[in-house]
């Protein structure tokens, strides 16, 4: 199957050299190609699935458990305001 490469690329909005367009060209071939052979392999009988392999979850209770000591967390904090970091403003017209 032919592909324009060229035209693939504008409406990726890539610029490509005529060099470029010409290593892609057989590549972008070769992967159309493949993706063909593998839309032939009949699969009426697989159950479809998100996964290639069966995942399982693996839960646990959700149990308080304690936690890292608030003046521990905040010893190494550049600056801090009260119990929290201090932060400096990086989006612009952000309050302070």
């Amino acid at each position: 199957m032919k592909i324009d490469v060229g035209y693939v690329a504008e409406l990726a909005r890539l610029e490509l050299t005529g060099e470029e367009a010409a290593l892609f060209q057989p590549q972008l071939e070769r992967i159309v190609e493949y993706v063909e052979k593998i839309s032939s392999v009949d699969v009426s009988g697989v159950e479809a699935t998100m996964h290639g392999r069966r995942l399982a979850n693996a839960f646990r209770e959700d149990v308080v458990r304690p936690s890292l000591d608030r003046e521990k967390a905040l010893a190494n904090a550049p600056a801090r305001t009260g119990d929290e970091f201090l932060l400096p403003k990086i989006v612009e017209g952000a309050e302070s």
